[in-house]
């Protein structure tokens, strides 16, 4: 953990002035996961970076409880969230097994799960904190699906290249039915899906805990 916060920390601000890759892909599943939230529910986001997402969404929700590994991230977050104004999130330094216990009416974790070393751990934190029948929400890239972009190509030969030398995080590649099955093993139905971006396929998931 310590290593993986040292990595996000030390890039937190060159990340904050970076633009969203594909905005398009963004505010379209940023709408998908609007649409599911209630104005009375609590929400917890997983990885939550800068809190740009979280502060989208906020007004959506009754509490929103935001959490990242890296401190320099939500230093960011806080500043970011009182230019915006808004007051019903709360940002926590935690990974998914030390996240607040809840229970969360809906739980969000954007490009994180790619990143956790152990995804069958995490998702079983997840469902520890879901209430039963509220949902999982994610988007995750899925990296050992094929890909046509010759950039993402590249990238994915050099990530370990670049893990070696500290310029990289871990990154874990693994296929979208790997993803889903986790999600499923987890104790979640799967209700909704698709790839936004289609390459390289992220895979938007959202589940409902049984």
């Amino acid at each position: 953990m310590q290593a993986t916060a040292k990595f996000w920390d030390g890039i937190a601000q060159k990340y904050a002035k970076s633009p969203i890759g594909d905005m398009q892909a963004y505010e379209y599943t940023l709408g998908r996961t609007r649409s599911y939230l209630k104005a009375s529910d609590t929400a917890l986001e997983l990885g939550c970076g800068t809190a740009t997402t979280a502060i989208r969404l906020a007004d959506a929700v009754s509490e929103m409880v935001a959490t990242d590994v890296s401190a320099g991230m939500l230093e960011v977050g806080r500043e970011r969230i009182t230019e915006a104004g808004a007051k019903n999130i709360r940002l926590v330094q935690a990974t998914p097994e030390s996240a607040p216990d809840g229970p969360f009416d809906v739980i969000m974790a954007h490009n994180l799960i790619h990143l956790l070393e152990d995804g069958d751990l995490a998702m079983a934190a997840i469902a520890e904190r879901v209430k039963p029948g509220g949902l999982f929400i994610s988007k995750t890239p899925c990296l050992n699906e094929s890909m046509k972009s010759f950039k993402f190509r590249l990238m994915k030969t050099a990530i370990p290249l670049l893990q070696l030398i500290g310029k990289a995080p871990f990154v874990r590649f693994f296929s979208i039915a790997e993803l889903e099955r986790s999600v499923i093993r987890a104790g979640f139905k799967i209700i909704e899906s698709g790839n936004f971006p289609a390459d390289p396929p992220s895979r938007y998931l959202v589940a409902r805990k049984l």
